[in-house]
């Protein structure tokens, strides 16, 4: 027995030392720096959105000690992720794992270099599900969660599996009490949109609105007290093409129920956009639907 966990030991130990060249510091805030990892063979960084505090002056500290500086190509704050571009340097990425290999009980290592050296801690795959949103709208496209410890400055760096491929980014700006990463799948989506616009695009339907109390009937109808008043709707707007009309209520958007203006914020999500998606309203108290296509925001 003990020959086998010392087998498991030092596979594990393998593991860290062979990633440790692709995983840098990452120096873009005050106090504790976070970390990041190699993405690209032409210097491309990812991290954690929440621990870049300004958008000039980043450095990344790297394996060998050197420190360069790296530039800000752009940010997702829905999903927490940002792309920073490493002016100089021999980069090779790290592999990564295919989404559908993961399984619930694989062994996972959270690695980090808040400081000169990597940092490792070990746990398992907890939760493997589907794809869901934060509270800022931005979209996931599987749950992963794990029973890893986050110590400070591990925000940003790679969660990976016995292989050393990158299974998702350790975060822990996604959800409180709960170690989630963000998952391959969403790293790819997200990195390809920001190389091509520095930004997410947003979703847009044109209105103002005011939250309101429900009428009793409705409430029954829609298994909700409140909605969101159109007070004001924009000429030649989404909503405007799309039907929508001063006075109606919106009770949802394509199924999520929209209650405050949060809601409709976070339903008005990239993915959305160009789509046509249905607007569950009530209008002279009576509940109806228009469908309507997302705009994008400038």
């Amino acid at each position: 027995m003990s020959t086998q966990l010392q087998q498991i030991s030092t596979g594990l130990a393998d593991v860290v030392a062979q990633t440790s060249p692709y995983i840098v510091r990452v120096e873009g805030r005050r106090r504790v720096p976070a970390s990041g990892f190699v993405w690209s063979a032409e210097g491309h960084i990812i991290t954690a959105h929440h621990v870049l505090r300004r958008q000039d002056g980043i450095q990344i500290g790297l394996d060998d000690g050197r420190r360069v500086n790296a530039t800000l190509i752009g940010r997702d704050p829905t999903t927490d992720l940002a792309l920073l571009q490493a002016d100089e340097g021999d980069w090779t990425p790290l592999p990564t794992a295919a989404p559908d290999s993961l399984r619930v009980g694989q062994l996972v290592l959270a690695l980090a270099r808040p400081g000169r050296t990597v940092q490792a801690t070990l746990g398992l795959l907890s939760a493997v599900a589907g794809s869901w949103r934060t509270r800022a709208g931005g979209l996931i496209d599987r749950y992963l969660q794990t029973d890893v410890l986050m110590y400070p400055g591990f925000s940003g760096g790679p969660l990976v599996n016995a292989l050393g491929e990158v299974v998702g980014l350790n975060t822990s700006g996604l959800a409180q009490g709960v170690s989630l990463s963000l998952p391959v799948d969403t790293i790819t989506r997200v990195v390809t949109a920001l190389q091509a616009h520095g930004r997410i695009q947003r979703g847009y339907l044109g209105v103002s609105t005011q939250q309101v109390k429900l009428p009793a009937g409705v409430v029954d109808a829609t298994g909700q007290k409140s909605g969101l008043l159109i007070v004001g709707l924009e000429p030649d707007t989404p909503a405007a093409e799309g039907g929508l009309l001063v006075g109606d209520i919106i009770v949802s958007l394509a199924g999520d129920p929209i209650k405050h203006h949060d809601d409709l914020l976070a339903s008005l999500s990239s993915d959305r956009v160009g789509q046509e998606v249905e607007i569950g309203l009530v209008r002279g108290g009576v509940v109806a639907a228009e469908g309507v296509v997302i705009g994008a925001r400038d």
